[in-house]
């Protein structure tokens, strides 16, 4: 299953730290690693929310689960059709990881007023960050 996630920078570097393989572990306060199952859900949380606050800057990834393992979690719808989810307890979020096929890639980035730093053109992303390799 093709699956979305939206984060910001620090998640991004700790992704990239990584080798774009897996998402790193959630924090105490946060019970449920949610990714999401289209772009532009994902796109809203990046480029609404994520740029808004702490780097003000948000990322959309993108990635693929085995199917045989994905389905063991139900589809959340959140709000509208578009808003749909998997919680995955954060407890889980090691098993899930090894169920992800391939890289995680970066498919979009948002960047709020308040950002600071400089952006790669060629790359969309801030310098000295690490892009996934070709």
């Amino acid at each position: 299953m093709i699956l979305y996630r939206p984060v910001g920078l620090k998640e991004l570097e700790l992704i990239a730290q990584a080798d774009y393989q897996a998402f790193p572990p959630r924090l105490p306060e946060q019970p449920i690693f949610y990714p999401v199952l289209n772009f532009e859900y994902a796109a809203q949380i990046a480029s609404r929310w994520n740029t808004q606050s702490n780097s003000f800057a948000g990322f959309v990834t993108k990635f693929v689960v085995a199917d045989d393992y994905v389905k063991k979690f139900d589809v959340q719808t959140v709000g509208s059709s578009i808003h749909q989810e998997l919680w995955v307890p954060a407890e889980e979020l090691a098993e899930f990881n090894r169920h992800i096929i391939g890289k995680i890639s970066i498919e979009a980035a948002y960047y709020g007023e308040k950002f600071q730093g400089e952006v790669d053109p060629a790359t969309n992303l801030p310098i000295g960050m690490r892009s996934l390799p070709s």
